[in-house]
């Protein structure tokens, strides 16, 4: 980190207060990150990111007072904050992961993970990158993937009933489609993307900078309407893009 760069401001939200200090004692080792608050419930959370604007937000799902998915969409849903959230759970439940990445986190994260897992999850979504292991992003994908395949065949079917009965053009029930479509190269990025690479990982297999995959993929948040790469994959495969 050069002396002209902030380091990456990070909130910490879980109950447990060794827990706690355990992580802002890996964080606060690395000079390009620094802890500057910390929270041990859902509301403290929310207020706490108001107060504070961090960078990332690591979250615990269960807390008292308000859990940490609702404090995630809370704190998603306020324009004024703008902070990556990581839920950093010791529980690897799909119903906590399915309504985390719904509400709004970038990332996913074990209890058990080691310091490192975690000082690259920091850096990811400071980065604007997603963050799930490998494993969690295949479970994501194969869910959605099967929903969407689902949803595709129902409203087919929908639209061929409707369209027997005259009760409503096929047009209307047609799926959703981008009002800017994708270019060749940036359904490239997409596509590995979808497979969990890094921006690094997508230069060296396109034979392009590191810079200007980030334009692409900002082009790509934009036009599919997502909010972090890990909605963009999500929508790529709801929408059959991937």
């Amino acid at each position: 980190m050069s002396q002209t760069d902030a380091p990456i401001r990070v909130l910490l939200v879980d109950d447990h207060a060794m827990l706690r200090a355990g992580f802002r004692t890996i964080l606060d080792t690395q000079p390009d990150i620094t802890v500057v608050g910390e929270a041990a419930t859902g509301t403290e959370a929310v207020a706490q990111a108001s107060t504070l604007r961090p960078d990332v937000i690591t979250m615990d799902v269960q807390m008292p007072d308000m859990d940490g998915i609702e404090a995630t969409r809370r704190i998603v849903a306020d324009p004024g904050v703008g902070a990556a959230i990581a839920i950093v759970t010791t529980f690897d439940r799909d119903d906590y992961l399915y309504q985390a990445l719904d509400a709004g986190a970038s990332g996913f994260l074990l209890k058990n993970a080691g310091a490192e897992d975690l000082i690259a999850a920091v850096r990811a979504l400071a980065a604007g990158d997603g963050m799930l292991a490998p494993e969690v992003t295949r479970r994501v994908l194969a869910r959605f993937t099967t929903a969407s395949a689902t949803a595709s065949a129902t409203a087919s079917a929908t639209a061929s009933a409707l369209e027997s009965t005259h009760t409503v053009a096929p047009a209307q029930v047609a799926p959703t489609v981008l009002l800017d479509p994708l270019t060749d190269r940036e359904a490239e990025v997409l596509a590995l993307l979808a497979d969990a690479r890094s921006n690094a990982e997508i230069a060296a297999a396109l034979f392009i900078g590191e810079a200007t995959v980030k334009t692409h993929v900002s082009r790509i948040l934009q036009k599919l309407g997502a909010r972090d790469r890990v909605q963009a994959v999500v929508l790529a495969h709801r929408m059959g893009l991937a």
